[in-house]
């Protein structure tokens, strides 16, 4: 049978579709922009028929109908990385949270510490071959798509066919539902705050000519970007490709030259942002998408020579532990590839990781430099992994330093106002190994 009788036998309604789900099922569903929102509707009108399905995932966009109230015991999240569509089940003790690196989660499905019985995933439309892209999200859906039993595509005319590993041939899905409908997008920048583009000043130094880049999203890596003129050669290998990486490769800034992984070509596991983005790396031989145990595996970061990764965070004691996945004890995200990056950039040749905040939160009434993390706050990224912290008032470089040292430095770029208190509680917290120690 020709793959074109193929595609045309397994296509099928999106009720049809989910049926392949039964009660106790472990299922996976695609995340960032390419969330098959249109299954998920479709397997949430099945909830009354259906009792304890894992839902997994890495960040889902938009609304989830599978969270929502009257969904407890029908549907349980088992995230991977948390986002505004599951949060409030979390904390509601009705889904769960995996902490881990998203370097490390293929491998959770490979090797079966996660089975899967079912697959949803948002691909493009075939190409003359028969292959269809994953588009603007491989990350871990490749491995879910290779380890399910049952895959079910839903496959949208609006897809871009982003290129690199992320092939899925229409004979290994079972179910075909197709659809033509806009992809999530990133909200609009409204610009950078004036506290970010300070910060973004700060990193644009400490980033040389012929470096490699790993971004993320936010006011932060924008105002990096903004801030690159007269820098030369700089590549991109990152976990996310944004609109601004596009505008910084428009004006020059970006060429992919002097990479020593992958010269002359982005590399990333997702695409986020807006439509023009989406358009922009449709079919386009300049960018390539991998697995993200590729473009996160550490070993992999650390061959691309100053290897610059910049990574945010909620919260760095005065030691350098930094917590990125929580807000006390309430998780408000996951671990997603900080680490990953973090130990890649210090491996490479000239590399830096670099963690980068803003002094201050809450309308600049608390601290984000302090004492302790507060109770029941995650580690994510270890002090023996920190090595540059920036906030809008300079650089903290932590790499070798002792703990007295460490402190000092995290206290120079805390907010003035909280400096003294700061201080105070350094020379109580460790009276003994640093208040008297020279």
């Amino acid at each position: 049978m020709s793959w074109i009788n193929q595609y045309k036998s397994k296509t099928v309604s999106v009720e049809d579709a989910v049926t392949v789900v039964k009660s106790g099922d472990r299922i996976f569903v695609s995340g960032n922009a390419a969330t098959p929102s249109l299954l998920m509707n479709a397997l949430s009108h099945r909830a009354s028929e259906l009792i304890d399905v894992q839902v997994n995932h890495v960040l889902l966009l938009g609304d989830d109908p599978l969270s929502k109230p009257g969904m407890e015991g029908h549907f349980s999240h088992n995230s991977l990385f948390v986002g505004p569509a599951d949060r409030a089940a979390i904390a509601g003790g009705y889904s769960n949270y995996v902490p881990v690196h998203l370097s490390q989660i293929p491998a959770l499905f490979t090797d079966g510490y996660i089975p899967l019985d079912v697959a949803f995933v948002h691909l493009s439309q075939p190409d003359e071959h028969g292959f269809m892209s994953l588009g603007v999200e491989c990350a871990v859906s490749k491995a879910a798509v290779e380890s399910a039993k049952v895959v079910v595509a839903q496959v949208n005319e609006k897809m871009p066919r982003t290129l690199g590993d992320v092939f899925v041939h229409v004979s290994h899905v079972h179910n075909i539902v197709e659809c033509s409908e806009p992809l999530k997008n990133l909200p609009a920048s409204k610009g950078s705050s004036d506290t970010e583009k300070e910060i973004g000043r700060h990193i644009a130094d400490l980033i040389e000519d012929g470096a490699t880049l790993q971004l993320g999203i936010g006011g932060i890596p924008d105002a990096v970007l903004a801030q690159l003129d007269g820098k030369r050669h700089l590549g991109i290998h990152t976990e996310m490709v944004s609109d601004g990486v596009v505008k910084a490769i428009e004006r020059g800034i970006i060429t992919n030259q002097k990479k020593t992984l992958h010269p002359g070509k982005v590399i990333s596991t997702f695409v986020l942002g807006s439509n023009e983005l989406y358009a922009y790396v449709d079919n386009n031989p300049y960018f390539e998408l991998h697995p993200c145990d590729y473009t996160n595996n550490p070993y992999v970061v650390s061959r691309n020579e100053k290897m610059v990764a910049i990574n945010s965070c909620i919260q760095v004691d005065i030691t350098g532990q930094v917590c990125s996945d929580s807000m006390g004890s309430v998780i408000y995200s996951g671990f997603g590839g900080q680490v990953d990056f973090i130990r890649g950039a210090a491996a490479s040749k000239g590399g830096k990781p670099i963690i980068a905040l803003p002094s201050t939160a809450k309308k600049g009434s608390i601290s984000r430099i302090v004492p302790y993390l507060t109770l029941g706050a995650g580690v994510v990224t270890s002090r023996a992994d920190v090595h540059y912290v920036v906030t809008e008032f300079g650089v903290a470089s932590l790499h070798g330093k002792n703990l007295r040292q460490r402190a000092e430095a995290l206290i120079a770029i805390a907010h003035p106002q909280f400096r003294e208190e700061l201080t105070a509680s350094l020379r109580i917290q460790y009276h003994s190994t640093l208040a008297h120690s020279e």
